[in-house]
């Protein structure tokens, strides 16, 4: 990949999914030796967990799969749109807020998270483990993993077709 490129996780609150993609993807990324070509963060619709580490059950999963979680929550903001190139959605509802907010022209760059899924194709939502057990956040965690596969698959594919 020849540009730095700059990729925004978007859930409800940036406790539990984004954060978990965000850390996922980062390893991912580093893992492929292309660290210096990215800028990956994290964000929520919402602000009600700003300045909030992630959700304990999502570091400690992380944790088990040796990914960092590291990030503090915040929330989305217009500036995110000029910031990031590829704004990815964990759910219609977050998609829904996020294009509620999109000026002209930068409804291109957001995506579901689940566009990048190969397991359940005709599934929109990743589900939000929140009020549920650390079970479900572990099934999140193997979903946003193998959809983070794919996604980095499909910039390095579609950035070196770019570049032909």
């Amino acid at each position: 990949m020849q540009q730095e490129k700059k990729v925004l996780f978007v859930c409800l609150g940036n406790i539990c999914r984004s954060p978990m993609a965000e850390g996922i993807f980062k390893k991912k990324v580093e893992e492929a030796g292309l660290s210096n070509q990215f800028v990956i963060d994290s964000c929520g619709t919402t602000g009600q967990h700003s300045g909030e580490l992630p959700d304990y059950r999502a570091r400690k999963i992380a944790q088990k799969n040796q990914v960092q979680l590291d990030h503090v929550a915040r929330k989305f903001t217009k500036k995110d749109f000029t910031d990031f190139d590829l704004i990815i959605a964990m759910d219609t509802q977050n998609l829904f807020e996020i294009q509620r907010i999109a000026q002209p022209g930068q409804l291109e760059k957001v995506k579901l998270m689940m566009e990048f899924s190969d397991q359940f194709p005709a599934q929109r939502n990743v589900y939000d483990p929140y009020y549920d057990s650390e079970e479900k956040f572990e099934e999140v965690f193997d979903l946003l993993n193998s959809c983070s596969s794919n996604l980095l698959q499909s910039l390095i594919q579609n950035n070196h077709e770019s570049s032909i």
